[in-house]
């Protein structure tokens, strides 16, 4: 296991420098495979000193192990040790900050008493004012029940928090979108989408995050038709989004169409099924999911939940019946969206001539991504530290500033692909090759390039009508 910054630690650490030099406390930590990320001196008084030493670590047992041979070194002592994932979470990683200023009576009786009246009267007159005059216009609500949280699972709504602040951060950072964590304390999913449609006149659009499936499905599925503000479910359409995108310019390094070749998914919960219906608006004709149990097809759907047998019904053209392993020979594609482990590089080698691999299961990929690479083309990862990050960044903050910009009621399965081949093409074919066929998270092409193809394709849907003047004499 590699180290990684979110295990990153600091140390404060006293050295005689009579007993101990500091090179020595620098290899006794390389020795344990911490990787130093820096060495600062805090204080030093006649031979005593006092180091700020920063490491990334594997994990907890690795950032105590560190402690531990750290102490043992004659003349040195461990003083505190701070963890830098917890340091930067405590307090929340999020805040409310004004945009109007508040300096004297004047400013106050118009942000405020008795001023915010005539805005309040200009809403209830003509409701759809509110995108222009409040928050609404560039505010979404992240919402979650903590119930699918990243490779977690089932952790609850407190637990689950974190990361929906984390997702706020993005939403913020990479597309000057305004969100806000929304936990829900119940499972119940009427409750859910009850709670849902009473916040919803505060935000501009809704964002499902971590809600397990199958109750993510009619969760979305309601809110999409009982809103009239855009409803996205990330872990379904963000990742489906972004794996279409990457999988376009997999296909033109290795020179083959979409509507020509055998596509394997391993997961059909919620990604799966999402990145599937992506796909085949895409064009993709031979699409083939397994589950627990192996391969879905429509001949076999006893049994099945509603989701899953609408899902058999629309693929597996051929029929094929096997496991997982047995359905991948002669594949062109494997996109993973399951378990960790569950392929050997071995069966990568029984796949179609330049094959493309997509194990994106956190944190352990379906197959080992080295491994696989001895055999395919092209591999891409949900992780940060391989070449073609598969990272929902890439798709949220850009489509959401294009929706909200263009002020539709929806989302339509050609907006999601469009964004798909708006990402794709931020890459330009001269800079394509097999370790860069994705954008990076930190590239700032990507939200605006998003941004600006949603918006085209949202021309001819509805749009909140808000006829206020040019003066802005509302009221």
């Amino acid at each position: 296991m590699r180290t990684s910054p979110s295990y990153t630690a600091s140390y404060r650490i006293e050295v005689d420098e009579k007993t101990t030099s500091i090179a020595s406390i620098v290899d006794v930590v390389s020795s344990t495979g911490a990787e130093i990320k820096g060495l600062d001196v805090a204080d030093s008084d006649r031979g005593r000193i006092i180091i700020d030493l920063t490491c990334d670590m594997r994990d907890s047992e690795h950032r105590r192990e560190v402690r531990e041979a750290i102490g043992a070194l004659p003349g040195v002592t461990a003083d505190s040790v701070a963890d830098q994932t917890f340091m930067s979470h405590i307090g929340g990683k999020v805040e409310i900050h004004s945009k109007v200023p508040l300096r004297n009576r004047d400013d106050l009786s118009r942000a405020y008493t008795p001023g915010v009246a005539r805005v309040c009267t200009a809403i209830h007159d003509m409701p759809q004012k509110a995108h222009m005059l409040t928050m609404k216009a560039n505010t979404v609500a992240v919402v979650s029940d903590g119930t699918a949280v990243l490779g977690l699972g089932d952790i609850g709504p407190e637990a689950a928090l974190p990361v929906m602040e984390g997702k706020a951060v993005l939403f913020k950072e990479f597309g000057g979108v305004d969100a806000w964590p929304v936990v829900l304390d119940t499972k119940d999913t009427e409750e859910i989408i009850s709670i849902v449609k009473a916040i919803a006149p505060a935000y501009g659009g809704i964002n499902l995050e971590d809600i397990s499936a199958p109750r993510c499905f009619e969760i979305e599925e309601r809110l999409r038709a009982e809103l009239d503000i855009p409803v996205f479910h990330d872990d379904q359409h963000g990742t489906a989004i972004v794996v279409l995108s990457a999988l376009i310019n997999a296909l033109k390094i290795v020179g083959k169409k979409i509507e020509d070749v055998r596509i394997v998914v391993s997961g059909v919960g919620a990604a799966g099924n999402a990145i599937i219906r992506l796909l085949l608006a895409q064009g993709a004709r031979d699409i083939i999911g397994c589950g627990r149990d192996g391969a879905l097809s429509g001949d076999d759907t006893e049994g099945m939940h509603p989701s899953r047998k609408a899902l058999a019904e629309a693929t597996n053209p051929r029929h094929v019946h096997g496991s997982l392993k047995e359905v991948l020979k002669g594949a062109d594609v494997f996109i993973g969206v399951s378990s960790g482990n569950i392929l050997d590089p071995s069966d990568v080698e029984t796949m179609a001539r330049d094959a493309i691999v997509f194990a994106l299961a956190n944190p352990t990929p379906e197959v080992d991504p080295i491994g696989a690479g001895k055999y395919a083309a092209v591999v891409a990862t949900g992780r940060s530290d391989y070449p073609n990050q598969i990272n929902n960044v890439l798709a949220f903050p850009g489509l959401f500033r294009g929706l909200l910009d263009a002020k539709v009621k929806e989302i339509t399965t050609e907006v999601l692909r469009v964004a798909s081949v708006a990402i794709a093409s931020v890459i330009s074919e001269d800079e394509l090759s097999p370790s860069y066929i994705i954008p990076g998270a930190f590239d700032k092409r990507v939200a605006p390039a998003v941004s600006k193809a949603v918006r085209r394709a949202v021309r001819d849907l509805p749009t909140v009508d808000i006829p206020i003047q040019p003066d802005m004499d509302v009221n």
